[in-house]
């Protein structure tokens, strides 16, 4: 039984997997893209999101929770061909991610499904990624019927229209399109009249 264990072992000790989330999620940071398989990258996904919530507060309790989450490695690139100090990790989240993301409550990455399998254990391959300053969020998905008839409802009581009209189906079909069905109409006037006796065709 589970017994509510969370998160996934991914064939690593605890020290191990440690060591790895903070590794990729440093990458990540770093290079606003990283390429992995879909366990790791669905188990990186929420400690990253995590990190850019800190870096949205951006005090100096939260920069100090942040590098013991985390750690605070160096950024180094090379230019020609001498390692160049780039600044940290952790002042590129604070400085630069954390204000990308003011406007936005969650949802900082994306995981995108590639076509290529990993060489040796077939493992499908994903990219993990930082989103832009205006990307849009998730679209919203439709709404169920019911929904719809309410929304609707509504919204025709705000321009004056009763809800019932509103909620109403749509008209029944046309007498033609029941007569190329085969069925006959059936007229008012083969109602019985007011005197009780039909009169004779």
């Amino acid at each position: 039984m589970r017994h509510r264990v969370a998160g996934r072992e991914l064939s690593r000790t605890s020290a191990h997997r440690l060591a790895l989330r903070r590794n990729m999620a440093q990458s990540l940071f770093e290079h606003g893209t990283i390429s992995t398989t879909v366990q790791k990258a669905k188990e990186i996904k929420p400690f990253v999101e995590k990190l850019i919530t800190l870096a949205k507060k951006g005090s100096l309790q939260y920069r100090r929770r942040a590098i013991s989450m985390l750690g605070d490695r160096s950024i180094v690139a090379f230019e020609d061909g001498e390692p160049v100090e780039k600044g940290t990790v952790i002042g590129k989240l604070f400085s630069e991610l954390g204000p990308r993301y003011l406007d936005r409550s969650g949802g900082y990455t994306r995981i995108i499904r590639l076509s290529l399998r990993r060489l040796g254990d077939n493992g499908q391959v994903v990219l993990l990624q930082l989103l832009g300053k205006d990307e849009p969020l998730k679209k919203e998905k439709r709404a169920s019927g019911k929904k719809r008839a309410r929304r609707r409802a509504g919204q025709a009581v705000a321009a004056g229209k009763p809800a019932e009209a509103a909620a109403e189906t749509p008209a029944e079909p046309a007498p033609q399109a029941a007569e190329a069905a085969g069925e006959p109409q059936e007229s008012a006037s083969a109602e019985p009249q007011a005197g009780g006796a039909e009169q004779p065709k």
